[in-house]
């Protein structure tokens, strides 16, 4: 069965900031500041005008509070997390239309940020799309912050990002629209069994990531009151790469250790992907398999930021919603 999701709420929440913005549009005129990031300060002289993400994780938090990012990074296009530019879908649409040029697929090219001409440059300092190993490059270019967000709600982000760009305003105001929706959807939401394992699982390997306390996906879960379910001791120091801390990684015999919860959540998923959890052998005498209560909750919350998160929103309420709290339904592609 198809999930049909009530997006309207997303878009009636843009309108609301769009109309607000313009209010909080003008930057803090204290320049030069200083920006403490996870690789030292950075010391800022104007409100940036040029700003270069090498992180496609960080362009949306940008794009968010309409900082004048002008290039990024950008992953495998055309999948189900990517459009044609490689940009992430749930904001691919507003960076074309701001024209946010696209630099390089994958690993970054300190050449191609060069030719931008930024007057800052953002580098995450963990993931996939980490450019750690070009920081001595790219901070001969231009000052270079660079931003953990493993470890961070996605409004920390986008606050570290508002004292970067002088939009501090816009950070805030859509911070607080947020946590308006999210207050209403916690009223609103029946729980399933708890506690629950949030987690992103890879089919092929038979590999399942599981969402620690500190990502984003698992603050945002407990804000809403659901529980997180924690991995048996065996699994719970496995951390990826020994670096981040929102993950912990899975598979074979050891998946079953690390989901230990009532009831599942997938994330990077799409109802159809739940199948290949309830059909694998390894976790069939998992209560939250036995019951059939495993839920997935759209490819685009594997990384979450504004966009995506207010996505998350409208999904957790579709699902566990009580009777009549649920918005008008849209289709997915809305």
């Amino acid at each position: 069965m198809t999930l049909r999701l009530p997006f309207p709420s997303l878009r009636a929440g843009l309108c609301l900031l769009a109309a607000c913005l313009p209010l909080l549009a003008q930057a803090d005129a204290s320049w030069p500041r200083t920006v403490s990031g996870e690789h030292g300060s950075v010391v800022l002289d104007h409100a940036p005008k040029r700003i270069v993400s090498t992180s496609v994780t960080l362009t949306g938090a940008l794009l968010a509070i309409d900082a004048p990012v002008v290039a990024s990074g950008a992953t495998v296009p055309n999948n189900r997390v990517a459009d044609d530019q490689g940009y992430l879908r749930q904001w691919g649409a507003i960076a074309k239309a701001r024209n946010v040029q696209r630099l390089y697929i994958g690993e970054a090219n300190a050449e191609s940020v060069a030719m931008a001409a930024p007057d800052l440059i953002l580098i995450s300092a963990t993931g996939g799309d980490s450019a750690m190993a070009l920081y001595d490059q790219l901070s001969a270019i231009a000052p270079t912050l660079v931003v953990n967000y493993d470890d961070k709600s996605w409004q920390d982000v986008e606050r570290l990002l508002g004292q970067a760009t002088g939009h501090e305003g816009q950070a805030q105001a859509l911070i607080k629209a947020f946590a308006d929706r999210q207050a209403q959807v916690r009223k609103d939401l029946t729980l399933p069994p708890q506690p629950v394992s949030a987690f992103v699982y890879n089919p092929a390997a038979r590999q399942a990531n599981v969402w620690t306390r500190e990502s984003s996906q698992g603050q945002l879960l407990e804000q809403l009151g659901f529980q997180l379910a924690s991995p048996s001791p065996a699994v719970a120091s496995n951390q990826t790469m020994g670096k981040r801390k929102d993950i912990i990684q899975a598979g074979g015999e050891h998946m079953a250790d690390a989901l230990t919860g009532q009831t599942f959540l997938m994330f990077a998923a799409e109802p159809a992907d739940t199948q290949a959890v309830l059909g694998n052998t390894l976790l069939a005498h998992l209560p939250a398999v036995g019951s059939q209560r495993v839920y997935a909750l759209g490819a685009d919350t594997f990384r979450l930021d504004y966009y995506s998160a207010s996505h998350l929103l409208d999904r957790l309420q579709a699902q566990f919603g009580k009777p009549g709290t649920q918005a008008p339904a849209a289709t997915a592609s809305n």
